[in-house]
């Protein structure tokens, strides 16, 4: 979240005044959101991660107000605590593939392309899903491919990957290594995306601007991926986290780069090498904080309950309900 709004300011941080999200922060917020959702359900006996993912950006586009988007059910529509944030029902800039595949209603599937678009916004928005690590590039690449084609699909599988690894302690390069060889022993993902050219350029020629320019020229999700681990390498310090972001905002399409620079640097030091400075001043800090202590609340400590144990929290069910 921290990256995202940095990003949106082109490195260019105002002295005060809240740090805005953009839709690509939002719709993160909803994948986490669809993340927990799934495994109330899946922990009560009933596996529908795809389509819980699927109906959680429909509850975003609703929010949004956007023209076209399918209701899941007469009342309390869009349900949860989530889509009742004022702040998620603010245009933060568009998301074109992703409402115009909501607006078409049909859910693209992994190894069955119906979307084409190869933009960032498969990849930022699914970043999250490294935490729920079960088979994050499966996962990750699932909820990509609801809405984009198989080059962004792919580089959204290798980032969540990336981030699951760097969560378990991992260095960079060799969360890299990991999740590009998990990612490859995938039939699905065989094609896929590699950042050994971000990493070795890292290596030989850091903090470059025109090296970052180079890997990352434009908005697809397979440059944002580069650029970020270039930055992430190239800043490799608990105390080079704000360096970093604002690097990596500054050049291009660098609101993307810095999305996928803040969540690598996040999974690699933890929330408290982040510049307390602008943390206090970012606009979805309460919710971000809320859904990350939510989702651990819910993986380790199921409290809606399963088949087999009682809920241990009554309104659970209401903050997340199941489908």
């Amino acid at each position: 979240m921290l990256g995202d709004a940095i990003g949106a300011t082109d490195g260019n941080v105002p002295a005060s005044g809240t740090l805005r999200a953009t839709s690509a922060g939002q719709l993160a917020c909803f994948t986490i959101e669809g993340m927990i959702r799934s495994h109330v359900r899946d922990s009560q006996g009933d596996y529908r991660y795809p389509r819980t993912i699927w109906h959680a950006y429909h509850r975003w586009a609703a929010g949004q107000g956007i023209a076209g988007i399918e209701r899941w059910q007469e009342q309390d529509w869009p349900d949860g605590w989530l889509a009742s944030v004022p702040v998620l029902k603010k245009r933060r800039g568009s998301a074109p593939a992703t409402v115009a595949a909501l607006q078409k209603g049909v859910p693209g599937r992994l190894g069955a392309e119906v979307y084409t678009s190869i933009g960032a916004h498969a990849l930022t928005r699914c970043l999250p899903v490294g935490l729920y690590n079960r088979r994050p590039w499966w996962e990750a690449a699932t909820a990509a491919a609801s809405t984009h084609a198989a080059e962004a699909t792919h580089a959204a599988a290798l980032g969540a990957t990336i981030v699951a690894r760097l969560s378990e302690g991992q260095q960079l390069a060799r969360a890299v290594d990991l999740a590009e060889r998990e990612c490859a022993a995938d039939p699905q993902l065989r094609q896929g995306v590699s950042v050994a050219a971000a990493m070795a350029a890292a290596g030989s020629h850091p903090r470059r601007t025109e090296v970052l320019t180079r890997l990352a020229p434009d908005a697809r999700a397979s440059s944002a991926l580069a650029g970020g681990a270039y930055v992430a390498a190239s800043f490799p310090g608990r105390e080079d986290v704000k360096d970093a972001l604002l690097f990596a905002a500054s050049v291009g399409d660098g609101g993307h780069v810095a999305a996928v620079t803040g969540a690598f640097l996040g999974a690699s030091h933890g929330f408290d090498a982040l510049p307390v400075d602008l943390v206090s001043r970012l606009e979805l800090a309460w919710v971000a904080d809320t859904l990350a202590r939510d989702l651990l609340t819910e993986l380790l400590d199921v409290p809606a309950g399963t088949g087999y144990t009682p809920a241990t929290d009554p309104h659970w069910g209401d903050r997340y309900p199941c489908w």
